[in-house]
């Protein structure tokens, strides 16, 4: 005979967890008053006398940590590493395994552990020094054993963690991360960082995209606009007002400079209110003669801001020289195909 096949289960289904919308709301806060004890008891001396070490060196700043202390670590170090500061991120472990070698008598050494017990870099320590390099220890306890082998320590005040058992380094390494872009944020400023270097930096993401591009560089021009003159009737002009795929006509006199736009909303307003009469009219008799426009060295970021601005969103900007001779014609279309 064949087995009996398994009875089905008829216990009921566990419970769903649910959080308490109270209880977040006193996480918060908790997390709140322990960042605010990290503000209030920070020794800024300390703090002033680092970021200047970090501004005068003359090699590369590394820096170390393990666990989520070396998660920041990381953050930090690439972090400085965009705004044009030679930095890395030296492994512990690794360093011990000959990646040591990077290091040379210039440079900073920075490590961060919550406790200054990491047994991992109390092991890099004299092989670090070795190297010549400084070292610099940024603890949350009042001493420990980095803190004495260290040539600079900087005490990062910690009230608590903000897990139940005082034990997942959740707000002590919140405060290091707050610690550290601060003090990236501070280089930035006294080395008089520009806002084209720091988009140099990032050339490919969004950030560098909308300090970089310029109207010029995502607008089209010559064959790809769609022009024409104000005395040409308006139905003469469809092919040209829907083949350029800009949704609008762009109306100039012989010598090319911009009188009016006038759009594909345009025709169908005027079709509804015209009826029959649209075939005797010309595009310079219903076209818009105030336009908004934009010069080609203007910021790419500026025409999407302009297109947006109030009292109604457009489609289009066009491109006009200082003595309002179209030169091309920017889209919003164009302007997110670019990644702004």
């Amino acid at each position: 005979m064949g087995s009996l096949p398994p009875s089905p289960d008829l216990s009921p289904p566990p419970k769903q967890a649910l959080i308490d919308p109270n209880d977040l709301l006193n996480l918060f806060k908790s997390q709140q008053k322990y960042l605010n004890y990290f503000f209030q008891n920070l020794d800024l001396s300390q703090t002033l006398t680092f970021t200047q070490t970090l501004l005068n060196a003359k090699g590369t700043i590394f820096f170390s940590g393990v666990g989520k202390s070396g998660f920041v670590a990381q953050k930090i170090s690439q972090t400085l590493v965009s705004l044009g500061i030679r930095s890395g991120f030296l492994s512990p472990v690794d360093a011990l395994h000959g990646d040591i070698g990077i290091l040379s008598n210039s440079d900073l050494l920075v490590l961060f552990s919550k406790s200054g017990y990491t047994e991992e870099l109390l092991r890099l320590v004299p092989c670090a020094k070795a190297k010549g390099a400084y070292l610099i220890s940024v603890t949350s306890s009042e001493s420990n054993a980095l803190m004495g082998v260290c040539d600079l320590n900087v005490h990062l005040p910690l009230e608590r963690e903000l897990c139940p058992f005082d034990l997942a380094p959740v707000t002590s390494t919140a405060i290091q991360m707050v610690f550290g872009d601060t003090v990236a944020i501070a280089l930035m400023g006294a080395r008089n960082l520009t806002r084209n270097e720091y988009a140099a930096n990032h050339p490919a993401g969004r950030i560098g995209k909308s300090l970089i591009f310029k109207v010029k560089d995502v607008m089209k021009k010559k064959e790809e606009l769609p022009v024409c003159r104000e005395e040409d009737l308006i139905m003469d002009q469809l092919v040209e007002l829907t083949s350029k795929g800009c949704g609008c006509l762009l109306v100039t006199d012989d010598k090319y400079h911009l009188i009016g736009t006038f759009t594909d909303g345009d025709l169908r307003r005027t079709l509804k209110a015209s009826g029959e009469g649209i075939f005797k009219l010309t595009v310079g008799e219903m076209c818009n003669r105030n336009p908004r426009t934009i010069g080609p060295s203007a910021m790419a970021v500026e025409a999407m801001q302009k297109m947006e601005a109030p009292p109604s969103p457009v489609q289009f900007l066009p491109v006009i020289d200082h003595q309002n001779i179209l030169i091309g014609i920017v889209t919003l279309h164009g302007l997110v195909s670019a990644g702004l």
